[in-house]
């Protein structure tokens, strides 16, 4: 008993001298390093969720995009459409806990510039690359591959940018294109619910969205 009393007590002083140190093991740095930016993308969400204007995603649709990639563990991430960054907050949220990092297409100099200030004080800047582009020129030059799309640009693109990430795309993958209902830019849901490698649901809950799974190429 002598014994396992002198080891207890040799283990907890010596996780206080690494604590002091700064020397903890890498796990415990990494879980505090993410709890706090946690904090901060929270902190700066509540704070500015009266202020998002420019065409920006509301917030059950934010929480949605992240929903899906933490539960599918997707890593790499390409936003068509920046704005001044709400969705992408979300976004690189989310990919901050599954270690991947999102590149985000704008092709206005000033949401561009605003987006990159917004990153910045969320905390996420280093999980995003901002691009000021346009993406009719960028998306078909980017290289893949990709596990995750969100497509919220101009809504008669909407099925030329899918045709141009779908061969860069995963199978697992999932492309979700925002402004999409039964009474919105419902061609095309139309067009990719057709296609028999992709199963295709909308969601309404927010500004409505079609969300489509690769099954296979």
């Amino acid at each position: 008993m002598k014994s396992s009393r002198s080891v207890l007590c040799l283990f907890s002083i010596s996780l206080v001298m690494l604590f002091v140190s700064g020397t903890l093991p890498a796990c415990a740095q990494e879980n505090g390093n993410q709890e706090k930016l946690d904090q901060r993308v929270k902190s700066f969400l509540e704070s500015s969720k009266n202020n998002w204007r420019d065409m920006n995603v509301p917030e059950s649709d934010g929480q949605l995009l992240y929903d899906i990639i933490i539960e599918n563990n997707y890593t790499r991430a390409v936003e068509i459409g920046t704005s001044t960054g709400h969705s992408g907050i979300w976004i690189a949220w989310a990919l901050s806990k599954t270690g991947g990092k999102l590149i985000t297409i704008e092709i206005n100099k000033r949401r561009y510039l605003e987006a990159l200030a917004n990153f910045k004080k969320a905390g996420v800047l280093d999980f995003v690359d901002v691009r000021l582009a346009d993406a009719h020129e960028l998306v078909p030059a980017l290289e893949g591959p990709f596990d995750f799309v969100f497509s919220d640009a101009d809504k008669s693109w909407y099925i030329n940018y899918f045709k141009d990430l779908d061969p860069k795309l995963e199978v697992g993958a999932c492309f979700v294109t925002h402004n999409v209902s039964q009474h919105n830019n419902y061609n095309f849901y139309e067009y990719v619910s057709q296609l028999g490698n992709y199963k295709t649901t909308l969601d309404d809950r927010g500004a409505g969205m079609a969300i489509s799974y690769k099954k296979a190429e």
